[in-house]
């Protein structure tokens, strides 16, 4: 155990120390620079933010809770995220960054006005502080307390010991996020991206190595193993009907698709990343690359289920039910395969990857709260130095209140994927058509988003306590609230048009050449899915 500690805080120490050096004679007194590093990212630190940002212990312990409940159908969420990173690629980024746009708030107030912005604004930080960080937390809390077994070792219940490891990593997520900006929340994304590919590859393959003992071989035994012992559970075609964990097929092409769109094309906590981009040609770099890294994480946040529920579950070492006993198995799966001497090494790849959502998503939440709600307000004619401190004050605000919620949310009930997810769809599909129609639209009119949002908040809400609605997969409901948006939009626009067509200004603050052999890429990108889908299928090896 002193050998685990040792080799986590050193693999810890590294991070930060490569982090500061890189980001040491950066300017973070203006807003640019704290907020979008300079406009300085090269596409290979995009790509591996984007990454790092999405890929945290949520995704970790949470879509691996989901395929060892369900089946590979869950890879949905990873694998056809290629498609939506196309669309920002070459349908967002290009009007977005010609118009120099820091947050999507502040594209709202620029496109409709300044009460449609606050009010998404506010959403947001109630999406953060209430949702996103305190499970981010919690999700790698869970896997943490496990590695170390700090029950144990001090002698403290599980609620006390996942409380403890909630405020340390809050605590050095907030040192990063508050005092570094961007650039060093970026940065650090990408050094850490490194440690996840190593030790998030290397869990799969030793998981592979253990399930060929079983048989009495190796490596190749594992694979025939895993792909003959289940062969259900390697079917990424789940019926219609299907409920959460597993992904009904329809929702591939209409509620997963525009789901995706939301989270890689208006979520701020993602788009910042592209956003700050040194060049469009660059921010598409990262988004189609992101794209191939999203298709290798089903190797890393998906198979691993799978190994999970054969090693584990049917030899009657874990429970099954759908929740939070699912999301026991991937932390499980690591005690089981993982070598003692790597476990600290782990541990620190997975703190880094716990490190790299919380920290990105409080920069965002103080990106949107001191350009798009302060300054207009209390702030129009503070310097940069009060914007970047009141950014950092407010940083610090948001971290301790995550950091008090999250312990709490083991009393939750459900599955820590499946909670983020549906307590997003209160409000996605809204910003997305706000977002969609603002950008594609000359005409569309402000009010239309006034409408949409309680219409929305209330029909979705309903269908979470209608009995009727429990038979259907939750995203079903989501692409059709997205349908009507968008049919209200289309109203509104023929009813009460915009009095003037609307142009997005070109700022003039970067490149705007777009990436010469981008979309090469992007096919390339999409034919990986389509081939992902063929071989996780009743044609290939799923039953």
């Amino acid at each position: 155990m002193v050998f685990t500690v040792v080799t986590f805080v050193a693999f810890t120490a590294l991070v930060a120390v490569l982090s500061w050096w890189k980001t040491k004679d950066d300017d973070l007194s203006t807003k640019e620079g704290y907020f979008l590093a300079g406009r300085g990212l090269p596409g290979i630190v995009i790509a591996g933010s984007l990454m790092m940002t999405n890929l945290s212990a949520e995704q970790l312990v949470g879509t691996n809770g989901q395929s060892f409940a369900g089946n590979m159908s869950t890879m949905a969420w990873e694998a056809t995220s290629a498609f939506a990173l196309i669309a920002l690629a070459f349908v967002f980024l290009p009007k977005l960054l010609r118009g120099g746009i820091a947050t999507i708030p502040e594209f709202l107030e620029m496109r409709y006005d300044t009460f449609t912005m606050r009010l998404f604004s506010i959403l947001f930080l109630i999406a953060y502080v209430v949702t996103m960080l305190p499970t981010i937390l919690y999700s790698g809390a869970v896997a943490l307390v496990k590695i170390f077994d700090l029950e144990a070792m001090f002698g403290i219940d599980y609620f006390t010991a996942i409380a403890i490891i909630c405020v340390g990593t809050g605590v050095v997520g907030m040192c990063y996020a508050v005092f570094g900006g961007l650039k060093a929340v970026a940065y650090s994304d990408t050094i850490n991206g490194v440690g996840l590919i190593i030790g998030g590859f290397a869990i799969p393959i030793l998981g592979i190595l253990a399930l060929g003992q079983l048989d009495g071989g190796g490596f190749l035994e594992g694979v025939k193993h895993l792909i003959t012992a289940t062969p259900e559970k390697m079917n990424a075609w789940s019926e219609p009907s299907a409920l959460p964990p597993e992904v009904p097929w329809p929702l591939l092409f209409t509620g997963m698709f525009v789901n995706n769109l939301f989270y890689w094309a208006t979520n701020q906590s993602i788009i910042q990343r592209s956003l700050g981009g040194k060049n469009l040609a660059e921010s598409q770099k990262g988004a189609i690359w992101a794209g191939f890294f999203k298709c290798l994480d089903v190797f890393v946040i998906v198979l691993p289920g799978i190994i999970a529920f054969q090693l584990l579950a049917m030899n009657g070492q874990m429970d099954t039910s759908v929740g939070m006993a699912a999301d026991q198995a991937y932390p499980l799966l690591v005690m089981k395969v993982l070598p003692k001497p790597l476990m600290g090494f782990f541990a620190a790849v997975m703190f880094g990857a716990i490190l790299s959502s919380f920290n990105s998503v409080l920069n965002s939440a103080s990106t949107i709260f001191t350009l798009n709600i302060w300054q207009p307000i209390w702030g129009k004619t503070a310097n940069n130095q009060k914007v970047v401190k009141v950014g950092q004050i407010f940083g610090t605000v948001v971290g301790v209140v995550s950091i008090v919620i999250s312990p709490f949310v083991m009393y939750f009930g459900t599955g820590i994927m499946n909670f983020i997810n549906e307590c997003w769809g209160f409000f996605s599909m809204p910003l997305l058509t706000a977002v969609l129609f603002g950008l594609l639209s000359k005409r569309a009119p402000s009010i239309a988003p006034k409408i949409i949002i309680p219409l929305h908040m209330v029909l979705y809400g309903l269908s979470k306590v209608i009995p009727f609605f429990s038979q259907f997969h939750y995203l079903y409901v989501v692409f059709a609230l997205f349908v009507l948006e968008c049919l209200i939009y289309a109203v509104c626009i023929k009813v009460c048009p915009r009095k003037t067509e609307w142009e997005m200004p070109d700022a003039k603050v970067m490149d705007m050449t777009s990436w010469k052999t981008g979309k090469r890429w992007a096919i390339v990108g999409a034919g990986v899915v389509v081939v992902m889908y063929v071989i996780c299928s009743p044609l290939g090896i799923g039953a």
